[in-house]
């Protein structure tokens, strides 16, 4: 069937009546949107977005992010008629509890949505993720004079709320910098917001503006068929730029009394409006969640050109594996970021001699691993030399350049966090982003995302506490490691030495269901005997005993993470007349997904005599709290001076540890 425009206007206006259905049924949702990127949609879902519905995890695909997650009836709508495993029952139960579409599209829970969108700018930053790993796979895979076995494109759909988020300058800078010649955004540019015009709150360029970010911008009517398809494949052959296509758009398209309006954007358009729309579009207004015979053909026979072209290159990847064995081998370990079983072997030995702060250990580590696993890349947020974060010797990504394996993200904290959440979900990297733990609020929104969605990228934060000492409190973590906690499925890990920042890598790396995010610390840490304490493999347990110089039930038990195990363990060690047990909690989660045995075990519940000794906030440490506990916590923010001087004034000295101590034992 040939795609007139007659079949096009019938597609885009089938479309448009789904996504009115969906959230009239629902009684709630944003029908403006969809009903205004329907014609777009069309026209690049039917002749130009290269996927497969019958494989929906086709490594060569195109990615496709619908940035204004709550325009979501017109992604389902599109991933229905397309043909992926979304039958129309599922459309009807928009946004209902157990459906597959949900209010906001969610990764790993609708079959070929590429990443959870809902807080706006987000996506567009996810996609720009996408775009680098689309770059640099094609860097490592692809052989000059050989068809390529890595071609991809990522498309992006966005508003005016899109960039009105910060995000999406932090992002869209760095994507102009870098030459993202294979990233197409589509800017829904239909100048309404929830409060009314968007120029209630926005004046500003976007041509100009991207123009600045040295990005390739064409403008288009959005309704006109002819202009969307011209505007695709011009973007398609340009090159050395990302792309943004500004498309004038009228939000509500066919409502005869709410198009153009703010009314359509988040509310059902109510009965009589559907009615008169559908009639409006030529569509039976008696009848819901209608989709013509005409429509299923044009999408069935799309389907069917997709699976042979997924099958050409099928062909083409078997060729090249056979060719390029080497490569094929390299292709295969990455895809499913295979950790050796030997990896453990492969950390570092630490002199007890001499201290090292646990981001200098890390950094070794890191450089360590990353000679063992091909897949682990990442950067810092201009922080590389005080995060410890680059790989050496192993090249960097810069414009135009994508062989190498170091990120120079710049000064873009959140924008860093969201692109990792690409790079990761595109596949076949494993990635890391560091920047001072005192800025992970600037990554949260991102961090909650990876969460949400189950992505296993990896933080570094460093100068995780008060020790940055001079550099006062505006840099001094108080309540971040609180705030991380809190967040379900992240994973944190406070290491107390060189030789627990090695296992807390590994239990990093190891875990594959969510972000964890590593805390290091800035100042120079002991490295704990381990003739005399337990091994460090424990840190993976999340708690252990480190150190007890009696038998059995103790006297008292103090726990402390991170750099507040070294003064709690010489603390310990003066109190020679009574059984103290030191337990290391590098990590909470960890601790509490051992069975009630083993936390019983380390954490007796008959000894009702506790210390907690850790430098952030008390929030959250009532959990392990006994009948008699004492806290050495900070509740307040911190100070500017030498961080000698500023761990007396707050309490975090051996002193102070066994004074408390001694006070707890005499009760």
């Amino acid at each position: 069937m040939k795609l007139t425009q007659e079949n096009l206007a019938l597609a885009a206006n089938t479309i448009r009546g789904l996504a009115m259905d969906g959230v009239q049924a629902a009684k709630s949702g944003h029908p403006g949107a969809p009903m205004g990127l329907a014609d777009i949609a069309t026209v690049l879902w039917l002749k130009y977005l290269k996927h497969n519905p019958s494989d929906s995890q086709w490594a060569d695909r195109d990615r496709f992010v619908l940035s204004g997650g709550h325009g979501s009836m017109l992604l389902y709508s599109m991933l229905h008629l397309a043909g992926y495993n979304l039958p129309i029952e599922e459309l009807k139960r928009f946004r209902q509890v157990g459906s597959l579409t949900p209010g906001h599209p969610e990764y790993k829970h609708t079959d070929g949505v590429e990443t959870t969108t809902g807080p706006l700018g987000q996506g567009i930053a996810t996609a720009v993720g996408m775009a680098i790993a689309e770059q640099m796979s094609a860097a490592r895979y692809n052989v000059a004079g050989v068809e390529p076995v890595v071609d991809h494109r990522t498309w992006v759909f966005c508003g005016d709320g899109d960039l009105q988020e910060g995000i999406s300058h932090e992002v869209c800078s760095l994507a102009g910098h870098l030459k993202l010649e294979k990233l197409v955004m589509f800017y829904d540019s239909n100048n309404i917001t929830i409060e009314g015009h968007a120029d209630l709150s926005m004046s500003d360029d976007p041509k100009k503006r991207f123009q600045a970010y040295n990005w390739h911008v064409l403008e288009v009517d959005g309704h006109d068929f002819d202009q969307i398809d011209r505007a695709i494949r011009k973007a398609m052959k340009l090159t050395g730029k990302p792309v943004l296509i500004i498309c004038k758009t009228h939000i509500g398209k066919g409502s005869p009394n709410k198009q153009d309006s703010h009314e359509a954007h988040g509310a059902p358009l109510g009965e009589e409006e559907v009615a008169l729309t559908k009639q409006a579009l030529g569509l039976p207004a008696d009848q819901t969640f209608y989709v013509p015979d005409a429509v299923r053909e044009l999408f069935a026979e799309r389907a069917a050109k997709l699976k042979r072209m997924q099958g050409k290159w099928k062909r083409i990847f078997k060729e090249w594996s056979s060719a390029q064995t080497q490569k094929a081998a390299l292709w295969k370990t990455c895809m499913a970021e295979e950790l050796p079983a030997d990896l453990e072997s492969k950390l570092p030995e630490w002199d007890p001699t001499k201290a090292v702060a646990t981001r200098n250990a890390s950094g070794i580590v890191l450089n360590t691993l990353a000679k063992e696993l091909p897949f682990l890349v990442g950067g810092s947020a201009d922080l590389a030399p005080s995060n410890m974060t680059w790989l050496k010797d192993m090249g960097e990504i810069l414009p135009g350049q994508f062989s190498g394996r170091n990120f120079h993200f710049g000064i873009r904290e959140l924008g860093m966090a969201a692109v990792m959440n690409g790079v990761q979900l595109h596949g076949g990297f494993r990635i890391f982003g560091g920047t001072f733990f005192v800025f992970s609020d600037y990554c949260r929104p991102a961090i909650r995302l990876a969460a949400l969605m189950g992505v296993p990228v990896i933080f570094v934060f460093t100068h995780d506490s008060f020790y940055v000492g001079e550099d006062g409190p505006t840099h001094e973590p108080v309540e971040q490691l609180a705030a991380l906690r809190c967040m379900p499925n992240v994973t944190v890990l406070r290491p107390a030495d060189p030789t627990e920042t090695g296992y807390a890598w590994l239990a990093a790396l190891r875990n594959k269901k969510g972000p964890t995010a590593l805390l290091l610390t800035r100042q120079n840490m002991k490295v704990i005997d381990r003739k005399v304490c337990m091994s460090a493999a424990n840190v993976e347990k999340g708690g252990y005993t480190l150190w007890q110089n009696g038998m059995g039930t103790p006297d008292l038990t103090i726990i402390a993470t991170g750099s507040e195990v070294e003064i709690a363990l010489e603390a310990a060690q003066q109190l020679t007349d009574r059984n103290v047990r030191v337990v290391s909690m590098p990590s909470w989660e960890l601790f509490a997904k051992q069975n009630q045995t083993y936390r019983d075990r380390i954490i007796d519940p008959y000894c009702t005599r506790r210390l907690i000794v850790e430098a952030g906030s008390s929030f959250g440490w009532s959990r392990f709290a006994s009948k008699h506990t004492t806290m050495i916590t900070l509740d307040t923010f911190g100070a500017s001076g030498p961080f000698k001087e500023l761990a007396k004034q707050f309490g975090f000295t051996a002193q102070n540890v066994l004074d408390k101590a001694r006070e707890l034992l005499s009760k």
